[in-house]
């Protein structure tokens, strides 16, 4: 089954999935981290998603103390695709916006995920339609 990316069923999809992995064995870098993010100029408008402890959830969370913003395909290349190269060139053209604690970043960027996040991330792929 392949959902659109950001599509209420794809989050349902990914929260179902989420909740059947268990115990992620998030690294501790990750463990606290909470980023809040805007997609835009997707069929929906603006979609407004997390990143809490290195996994996506639908909305923001009230106390988080950055937000990126930036556009689908870029938020595709990065959360499904898992392309890294994708942050640092969309950051460095413009294309990514942050607000916040900027150091919230850098700590994302050295820390691997675990082999639970990794199959997680090898499964939302699989759902997720091109």
């Amino acid at each position: 089954m392949s959902l659109k990316f950001l599509s209420d069923e794809w989050f349902d999809k990914v929260e179902e999935l989420k909740n059947a992995a268990g115990d992620l064995d998030v690294p501790a870098a990750l463990h606290d981290l909470v980023l809040n993010v805007v997609v835009t100029d997707t069929e929906w408008g603006d979609r407004e998603l997390s990143l809490n402890a290195g996994n996506l959830e639908k909305g923001h969370h009230q106390n988080a103390p950055t937000k990126l913003i930036l556009p689908v395909d870029l938020a595709h290349r990065l959360f499904i695709d898992n392309d890294q190269s994708a942050g640092m060139q969309g950051f460095m053209s413009g294309q990514i916006k942050v607000e916040g604690d900027m150091s919230k970043l850098m700590a994302m960027q050295t820390v691997q995920p675990s082999e639970k996040q990794k199959e997680l991330q090898k499964q939302i792929l699989e759902t997720t339609a091109p």
